[in-house]
């Protein structure tokens, strides 16, 4: 197939004595071979070595697309093609690439292109010239580049729900209905009536008879939640509460709900009989009241308002906040509410972008209200001095503002430190200390980072905090303390607090995964896996098991972590330094889960961005009885 040209000599006759030269020559494929091995290599390489995903991200997210553009580089500079078919082939590239990306789902562009489509469409028109290097330059260019095609063209049957903890994508067949939007149809079928009954707005005398009854108590329990939103009390995920089984095997925990929720990070706010959660719903933010024992809607508020971003996904990413009989929220695109608990309605607004003149965040705002005294405390993130800012819980008025970095997703937090109530906010400048009242700023402590910080910074004891990191940084320790009381200048140095490093240790690098600390000793998830570290020294006491970035909770009378897996499995392990296991484990949830885990008494709520679901865990039995009464008496 691979005709030679011959030259002719004089008078018309065809020279046999000389060989004539070909037009083109053979393609010099190795190369290309080469780089597809080393894109697959980046690609799924890091996730076969042992904390790779965690150490070597980079590659496996940035290696493929490096391998596409030295593709490119091989098709100009050393593929032998003419010069022809190498402009050709570029320029069919770019277009078929151009229209796959017109035609693709707008979820797939961004990640979904850098990601997907460009490696196989690359990977696609290489292995043709590979197969077909000998043939003419149209044949072997054409073809190519219809290959090129069907590999950037397969991105057009997809839809990218988000990447998951280890940075694969989140992809579904385009035409195969969203949960969100299975579960929105689900909400325009159901019937007026159920509807006004579900928010509570039917007038009959039996409603009304019931809600006055119940006035009270609901007033009370608002008043003086049990889980008053993100993290607990104390934003440390841990809870005392009942001990409870371990035999799950026996006694598995008993399923009471099961609901289709809107896509959000968002975790559980709990008082009494009450969730409270925020949720997106199509085009708008929303915060769900639901009944704790039967997962029913009882009322819900909406903003038009709707992030989504490619890699987490839609939704908010906050958690409500119970505190003074209201309930503050934070929408993802940056609106600031107080609502009435009891009914849903806003009784203010204000919004995180205009207060200090700021553009939307990557990942939107993701801080959780905090609420002291008269003051809610939300996270902003402007430049100078209009980065946390404190509203009045009453009005919403700003009463003061103060500089905690620029790019942040955890959320300001109140401790106890050295003594003092303390707000804690941990940045991409450092943690910063800040006197709740005034906003004063105590201690400033620097530890730069280039990435982003969602993670709570952890108080142990009295005087020491843990500043975990994201990827490839690690934990750090510092002990706070007050000037030395004996300074001649007393009087000036004694609010003055000041840091000392204990430690800092590559043996815990969390990225957004939470920390849990008990008996001196974190544990959390080190670049994918489970693991366990002295407070003392920073070192690693064990590493084992595997739960994405899934989130856990402590249950400390029961010496154990629950653990919220990123699959949706739920998993008991101890809090013990000596040894890694697991206890008991069942599967709680669909899809990929990120959020917060809840537990009250015997009941623990899950959700993710499609399903909650409430189960009641068994007990141990000298708890038994005191469970039995209910989770609204304490």
């Amino acid at each position: 197939m691979n005709e030679q040209p011959t030259e002719t000599g004089a008078g018309g006759a065809t020279s046999n004595d000389s060989k004539t030269k070909p037009r083109f020559r053979t393609l010099r494929t190795w190369p290309a071979a080469l780089l597809i091995g080393l894109m697959l290599a980046a690609r799924y390489g890091p996730a076969l070595v042992e904390g790779g995903l965690g150490k070597y991200w980079m590659i496996a997210v940035f290696g493929p697309l490096l391998c596409c553009l030295l593709l490119l580089v091989w098709w100009f500079t050393a593929s032998r093609a003419t010069w022809k078919e190498r402009l050709f082939g570029f320029l069919g590239l770019v277009g078929a690439l151009s229209l796959t990306l017109v035609l693709v789902d707008p979820t797939m562009r961004g990640p979904g292109t850098s990601y997907l489509t460009l490696p196989m469409g690359m990977i696609a028109f290489a292995l043709a010239a590979i197969a077909l290097g000998r043939r003419s330059p149209g044949v072997r260019t054409g073809m190519a580049l219809l290959f090129a095609f069907a590999g950037f063209g397969f991105s057009i049957l997809l839809r990218n729900e988000g990447m998951t903890g280890d940075y694969k994508l989140g992809t579904h067949w385009r035409w195969l209905q969203t949960p969100e939007a299975s579960m929105l149809a689900r909400t325009k079928v159901e019937s007026p009536a159920k509807l006004n009954e579900t928010n509570g707005n039917r007038s009959d005398k039996t409603t009304g008879d019931r809600q006055t009854a119940d006035k009270t108590k609901t007033t009370k329990l608002l008043s003086d939640p049990e889980w008053p939103g993100f993290r607990g009390p104390d934003r440390a995920a841990h809870t005392g509460g009942l001990q409870i089984a371990t035999n799950w095997a026996d006694h598995p925990p008993e399923p009471l709900w099961r609901i289709s929720v809107g896509p959000a990070w968002s975790s559980f706010a709990v008082a009494g009989q009450r969730l409270f959660t925020q949720e997106q719903r199509g085009p708008m933010e929303t915060v769900v009241c639901y009944d704790a024992s039967t997962g029913q809607e009882l009322w819900k508020q909406e903003i038009k308002a709707r992030f989504d971003d490619p890699l987490g996904g839609p939704g908010p990413r906050a958690t409500p906040t119970l505190a003074n009989e209201g309930l503050y929220v934070t929408g993802a695109s940056g609106a600031c509410l107080r609502l009435n608990p009891a009914t849903g309605k806003v009784i203010w607004k204000q919004d995180l972008t205009a207060m200090p003149g700021r553009k939307l965040p990557m990942w939107g705002f993701a801080a959780s209200p905090l609420v002291t005294k008269d003051l809610v405390i939300v996270y902003a993130g402007g430049s100078g001095d209009k980065s946390l800012i404190a509203l009045d819980a009453s009005s919403g008025a700003p009463r003061w503002s103060a500089a905690a970095g620029t790019d942040s997703y955890a959320s300001p937090q109140l401790s106890t430190i050295a003594g003092e109530e303390l707000i804690l906010m941990l940045s991409n400048d450092g943690l910063l200390l800040a006197d709740p009242v005034t906003g004063r700023e105590r201690l400033n402590y620097a530890w730069k980072f280039a990435q982003y910080r969602a993670l709570q910074p952890n108080v142990v004891g009295n005087d020491t905090i843990l500043l975990p990191t994201g990827m490839n940084t690690g934990t750090r320790a510092i002990r706070i303390s007050k000037a030395d009381d004996k300074s001649p200048s007393r009087d000036q140095m004694k609010d003055k607090l000041t840091a000392e490093e204990l430690w800092t240790s590559r043996n815990l690098k969390p990225d957004f995964t939470d920390l849990i600390t008990f008996h001196g000793y974190a544990y959390g998830n080190d670049a994918g896996i489970w693991t366990c570290i002295d407070l003392k020294t920073g070192e690693r006491k064990w590493k084992g098991g595997r739960y994405g970035k899934g989130q856990a909770l402590l249950l400390e009378n029961s010496g154990l972590i629950l653990i919220a897996a990123e699959s949706g499995q739920v998993v008991l392990v101890p809090a013990d330094p000596n040894e890694y296991r697991e206890v008991a484990s069942f599967k709680a949830l669909e899809g990929k889960t990120w959020n917060h885990p809840v537990v009250v008494g015997d009941r623990l709520y899950v959700r993710n961005a499609q399903e909650a679901a409430a189960f009641r865990l068994s007990l141990a039995e000298k708890n038994a009885a005191i469970a039995s009464v209910g989770p609204e008496v304490r």
